[in-house]
């Protein structure tokens, strides 16, 4: 069996273009592996593909070509096998508003093929928070029980891989702690693969273990979320002065702003010079400092920087 829960070769997207318009290719011949046990953030700018991987995983659409593996199997020869071992939690809030928590992971346990007897829908409401909400129809619940009745829906068949596309998107900070622990808790506990979407970066930086990036199409970058943030080798030490400044001080090679708080920040290159060399500059420069702090470039940063050229 292999290491990885997905195993993604050369896949390929085109849409046809409609009322004359060319066609569109989402996906241009992306290789990915996500590895077992990992939470593996998916990032990208809107409509760089991300939500067409997505949903080539969870079977809702055909790729036009390359190869899909899930859990060891293939999407072409086993489908059946491959959709059963991942849950997807979208992000649209697609529920039937006549049915309740209760009934609706019912339903959703029926499709998967899940025995009565092993079902686990009422642990399932109570890991959601909505053991209360059992009998309510899903009309009456607020769009954060909504959100959260998403989650229990994917986890009916109890798979291996667990997809959240944008899971926080729109929902207030309690929450979005509750999801966060409830994903630490099944990656942990259970060792279940978890794949993110985001646009928040600073939780993908926290969360995950790995992020690659999509941009038009294409992986621009794959790497553990550390090396990533080690790509830019930036730094900015942020000098209180004593006294205001008049002028700001000529240093070679750094670049130099006065903020609104009257800090100067600098900026330089790690591979070019270290933090003494700066402070150097500055006594030579005559400056005298009241206190100093070091800031790092953080996942916004390196997102930024991979896709804003391409």
């Amino acid at each position: 069996m292999s290491e990885n829960a997905i195993e993604i070769r050369d896949l390929r997207k085109t849409y046809r273009g409609g009322k004359g318009a060319p066609p569109k290719e989402a996906l241009k011949g992306v290789d990915l592996d996500i590895p077992k046990g990992s939470i593996f953030g998916l990032l990208g700018p809107n409509g760089a593909g991300k939500s067409t991987m997505i949903n080539i995983l969870a079977g809702l659409v055909v790729k036009s070509s390359g190869s899909v593996r899930i859990w060891g199997f293939d999407q072409d020869q086993n489908p059946r096998q491959s959709r059963a071992a991942i849950g997807v939690m979208p992000q649209e809030l697609n529920l039937d508003p006549f049915f309740t928590p209760r009934g609706t992971l019912e339903v959703q346990a029926g499709l998967y093929g899940v025995p009565k007897a092993q079902r686990k829908s009422d642990a399932i409401l109570e890991m959601i928070g909505l053991s209360d909400k059992a009998e309510a129809y899903a009309r009456t619940l607020s769009g954060g029980m909504r959100r959260r009745l998403l989650l229990g829906k994917a986890l009916v068949h109890d798979p291996h891989i667990l997809v959240l596309d944008e899971p926080t998107a729109g929902v207030d900070i309690e929450l979005r702690q509750m999801l966060w622990s409830n994903i630490r808790r099944l990656n942990e506990e259970r060792g279940m693969t978890i794949i993110l979407t985001t646009h928040y970066l600073e939780e993908a930086e926290e969360m995950c273990d790995e992020i690659a990036i999509i941009n038009h199409g294409e992986l621009v970058a794959r790497d553990s979320t550390a090396n990533l943030l080690g790509r830019l080798d930036t730094r900015t030490l942020v000098i209180d002065p004593v006294a205001p400044l008049a002028v700001l001080p000529n240093l070679d090679g750094i670049i130099a702003e006065t903020r609104a708080d009257g800090t100067l920040a600098l900026t330089y290159h790690a591979e070019e010079r270290d933090a003494g060399d700066v402070l150097e500059a500055l006594r030579t420069a005559g400056l005298r400092i009241r206190d100093i702090r070091t800031e790092q470039a953080d996942l916004e940063d390196v997102f930024l920087d991979l896709t804003a050229t391409r």
